[in-house]
């Protein structure tokens, strides 16, 4: 017997489809850019694929040894890396030269480093992930953060997940007070790095390791049947208080109303400010204590797209560069062109995944089965196997 969750892989989904929204440079990205308070669906995604990454390794852990987790985690970090430099290729070989034609000002504006450097400086400090153009940001910290994930996974079993959580928030609090440009300083004076600081990536990799590392330990603890859900019914009042007031602060701003200044920081998406992950915290402590509204969410289409959250993510990527390279000179696409850029780049996930479907590994059928996981029945649990995707 065989057991998904598939409310969490149509959660998953909807990330992904939120974040397409966002991206596209269509009118709709003014209406899905964090329209529920201060968190957006990167958040969601990072976190989501933390918690799965931390369940299933540390049960192959628990299966086949910590060294099988090493090499298949390691493996799934190559494949990562690998589709970084196709979209990398895609960017410099494809998008670059039609940007070079000076009628694309949204993919030059993409691509400055590119041009102010030259095409083999820049395609290897990228392929060193050292340059990150925007948009192609996101995927090296998650490579960087899978990278480090056994480290993470060991010492939480040998030493307790309280030294590592307490390295993650040391982190997180000098990274709010400026350890990203020190760090660079550093690199520059030792290494003699010659890349801009805003041409690393907007994401601040000190800041969000926290988080990866609290989905993580979510995720070992889950796979221990030790995450104790039914304590959420108490928090379920002081969440729908935070979620309201962040949500009235929120468009508060986007109104005008409200202005934070030097309190801003608490609410910045790429240094990942405390105020967020309070937002975020509230609205997961409401969807686990509502789950059962989130059932209908689980709709094939959703479910695909997260099950094959990696090349729907890379696909959707594809299709921004697409629409920024046919928006020309205009500030945004509009009209009947949104419209069919939206339902085109929608198609495209919806094949992708169909295609990443049919391609997967089935339990017993003698191909490789790596980020599966087949859980033999215990006491208290779950009966039946639990069988998941990594994101």
């Amino acid at each position: 017997m065989k057991h998904r969750i598939e409310e969490l892989d149509a959660l998953r989904g909807l990330m992904l489809v939120w974040i397409t929204g966002t991206h596209l440079p269509t009118i709709l990205s003014t209406y899905v850019n964090q329209p529920l308070g201060y968190f957006a669906a990167t958040e969601g995604f990072i976190f989501l694929s933390a918690l799965f990454t931390g369940r299933i390794y540390f049960r192959i852990a628990e299966r086949d040894g910590y060294g099988a987790m090493w090499r298949k985690l390691w493996m799934r970090t190559g494949k990562l890396y690998c589709y970084q430099l196709l979209l990398l290729a895609f960017a410099f070989v494809i998008e670059a030269p039609i940007a070079a034609h000076g009628n694309r000002p949204a993919v030059h504006n993409l691509l400055d480093f590119y041009f102010s450097a030259g095409r083999a400086r820049a395609f290897l400090d990228a392929a060193l992930m050292v340059y990150r153009p925007p948009l192609l940001d996101i995927l090296p910290i998650y490579i960087i953060l899978l990278a480090f994930t056994p480290f993470a996974i060991v010492l939480g079993a040998r030493f307790g997940w309280k030294y590592v959580l307490t390295g993650g928030i040391t982190l997180w609090l000098l990274a709010q007070f400026g350890l990203r440009s020190f760090a660079y300083h550093v690199m520059t004076r030792a290494f003699g790095l010659q890349v801009p600081l805003n041409e690393m990536g907007a994401f601040d990799l000190w800041a969000w390791q926290l988080w990866w590392l609290v989905g993580l330990w979510l995720g070992v603890r889950w796979a221990k049947d030790n995450l104790h859900l039914d304590r959420v019914k108490q928090l379920t009042i002081p969440a729908a208080i935070v979620a309201v007031f962040f949500l009235a602060l929120r468009y508060a701003q986007v109104h005008g109303v409200v202005a934070f200044g030097k309190a801003g920081v608490l609410f910045d998406k790429w240094d990942f400010g405390a105020g967020r992950m309070i937002d975020f915290t509230a609205i997961a402590v409401l969807a686990i204590r509502f789950r059962s509204l989130l059932r209908p969410l689980a709709i094939r289409p959703l479910v695909m797209l997260g099950q094959a959250s990696l090349p729907v993510f890379c696909v959707h990527l594809l299709c921004v560069f697409f629409a920024l390279t046919i928006m020309g000179n205009d500030p945004m696409i509009r009209g009947w062109k949104a419209i069919a850029v939206v339902l085109a780049s929608l198609s495209a996930l919806l094949i992708t995944a169909k295609i990443a479907a049919n391609r997967r590994p089935k339990v017993g059928d003698g191909r490789d089965t790596s980020t599966e996981v087949q859980t033999p029945r215990r006491a208290g649990c779950e009966p039946g196997l639990a069988t998941e995707k990594v994101a």
